[in-house]
């Protein structure tokens, strides 16, 4: 199957794959651009649509709702009405002819006013005037109501569906007696037709209306299942009996009644089938023309050169060999020509430079090691002219073994392996400690932290030495109170990698200071007078040269005026086992 791919990855597929590619990407974008916004527009302006007839409807019944409010406020104050009221008001009784007169009067407004089925009028203390029966108000509608009624003080409470007649809704008004300084004279309760405020027809669409008061109860509705699940909606779109619409919203400041329209989806984008066929169609055809046309090309583009690319594949893998000539067009036999001769002296170069480059780091190698030598040497013999001056005999003994044996790990094995054990290059570190605090005696001390299995690991001989050593010098040396220096080993986050770490508290570097030996560091190392600075350059160098791009991070300076200076680096754990 891999051979049959690799059969087909030639450089006019290729062309022709990122030509096709590049067409269906900006075919995909154009028409999900076009579609999206299209669409979007659609839906807007369906919307919008919907959002207006919501608030014409809603500019409906709100008309209707103050033409109801107007015929109870002629109820209300008119004078035979009022005067009836006040009379029971102030505990008189009412008679049987003067309710015949109050009935006749509100006849005529009710046969005047559209949408009313009747008018019933109550005293203060809930006793019925009209009708001609002596029913309590609190036999036609609950006692919250009343007490709503109340505090309106005089404007419409609508109460709902008709407990005596499901075709009628209810509403209710406190009469206030005009001459009274408005006290509560009774009260009027209205019976509506529900006809009166019914919806348009939408059954051609399947659009629902439905009408809730300013407590969330149904007061009118086209749709016959549980209003339950809309109410409790908040989203712009309602998923009901599988199909998708949309929600609109429209509330009355003057009824504080909330109309919800819900609208199917797909009658809002019927057009968008059509866009969609249309784009499909479109890119359809786009892409056949497009596709010859890149066809034509990469051939046209390719032939030329498909020869000489399968000759210089080889190259390409990472190995330049010779290629045979092609028969072809001058320009490519001259192509094919020159690139054998590239690959000729390139061969030839990288010998060269292959060859000089690895005498070059053995020589530099060796002389950073010959250079370490009398350094160290100049540095111990420094340490024993002030040991003679105060130690005794058998003091002076200890100290010529041990400086026997850092002696011996110096200048050994010169012609041998230079890598050596951590374990062992620690050791050689505790003898040159073990001589240098016959100088400095309780002035110096140090800490050594070195995990067991880091032990066996091997690092270039008199890696970590020279840096205990210099930190000896200029930490111990130049501090007036004990200075203690440490040596770790420890992990990194990566475990094929180990952080050596010198760190001494003594008087440190100054920015200034520190800014020149990184500077020079970088440039290639620091030459100063007296040796100064001469182990971290050739520590330096040496990691360098040791693990070239193997090394995860070269030298690091820290160091602040009375802080202390830190010097580390991080080197792989397996370092002499990739040596070439």
């Amino acid at each position: 199957m891999f051979s049959r791919l690799h059969k087909w990855n030639t450089l006019r597929n290729q062309i022709l794959v990122v030509f096709l590619a590049v067409m269906a990407i900006v075919l995909l974008i154009v028409s999900i651009l076009t579609y999206n916004q299209v669409s979007t527009i659609l839906k807007n302006n369906a919307n919008r649509q919907i959002h207006q007839t919501a608030v014409e409807a809603n500019g409906r019944l709100e008309s209707l709702y103050k033409q109801i409010s107007t015929a109870s406020k002629l109820v209300m104050t008119n004078g035979n009405i009022q005067r009836v009221l006040t009379d029971a008001y102030e505990g008189q009784e009412v008679g049987f002819s003067e309710r015949q007169q109050l009935e006749g009067i509100v006849n005529i407004i009710q046969a005047n006013s559209e949408g009313i089925f009747s008018f019933e009028l109550y005293t203060s203390n809930l006793k019925r005037l009209l009708p001609l029966d002596d029913k309590s108000l609190m036999t036609r509608i609950d006692e919250k109501w009343i007490h709503r009624a109340n505090q309106a003080n005089g404007r419409l409470v609508w109460i709902g569906d008709d407990p005596s007649n499901s075709d009628n809704i209810l509403a209710l008004r406190r009469v206030n007696l005009m001459g009274r300084d408005y006290a509560n004279g009774g009260y009027l309760l209205i019976s509506i037709y529900r006809s009166y405020l019914q919806f348009p027809n939408h059954d051609e669409s399947n659009q629902y209306s439905i009408l809730i008061d300013k407590d969330v109860k149904p007061i009118l509705s086209n749709y016959d299942k549980s209003l339950v699940p809309i109410l409790k909606n908040e989203d712009p779109t309602i998923l009901l009996d599988n199909q998708e619409y949309m929600v609109t919203k429209q509330t009355s400041n003057e009824t504080e009644w909330t109309l919800i329209i819900l609208t199917p989806i797909k009658a809002l984008t019927e057009g968008i089938s059509v866009l969609r066929t249309g784009i499909i169609l479109s890119g359809i055809i786009g892409f056949i023309i497009f596709f010859t046309s890149s066809l034509f090309l990469s051939t046209y583009i390719t032939k030329p050169i498909i020869k000489l690319t399968e000759t210089m594949q080889q190259a390409s893998a990472g190995s330049l060999y010779m290629n045979p000539s092609v028969t072809t067009i001058n320009e490519i036999n001259e192509l094919n020509s020159t690139y054998n001769q590239l690959v000729k002296e390139t061969n030839h170069l990288i010998n060269m430079v292959y060859q000089k480059e690895i005498t070059r780091s053995r020589s530099e190698l060796k002389a950073l090691q010959a250079q370490i030598n009398p350094h160290f040497l100049f540095n111990t013999l420094d340490a024993l002219r002030w040991s003679l001056e105060d130690k005794d005999e058998e003091d002076l003994a200890e100290f010529v073994v041990a400086m026997s044996e850092l002696f011996r790990y110096t200048i050994t094995k010169q012609t041998d392996d230079d890598w050596v054990t951590i374990k062992e290059e620690i050791h050689h570190i505790e003898n040159y400690m073990e001589i240098i605090k016959m100088r400095f005696g309780d002035h110096l001390k140090w800490n050594l932290t070195l995990p067991t299995e880091y032990e066996k690991v091997k690092i270039p001989k008199l890696l970590i030495q020279p840096l205990v050593e210099n930190a000896v010098l200029h930490g111990a040396g130049n501090k007036l109170n004990p200075c203690t220096i440490s040596v770790s080993i420890q992990p990194t986050t990566d475990t094929q990698c180990l952080q050596i770490l010198v760190e001494d508290d003594g008087p440190g570097i100054t920015q200034e200071k520190l800014e020149s030996i990184k500077q020079a560091l970088q440039s290639g190392g620091i030459n100063s007078k007296k040796g100064n600075g001469m182990a971290i350059s050739n520590v330096h160098k040496r990691l360098e040269l040791y693990y070239q791009d193997r090394l995860r991070r070269g030298l690091t300076i820290v160091s602040e005026g009375n802080m202390g200076t830190k010097v580390s680096f991080v080197i792989p754990v397996n370092g002499e086992e990739e040596q070439c």
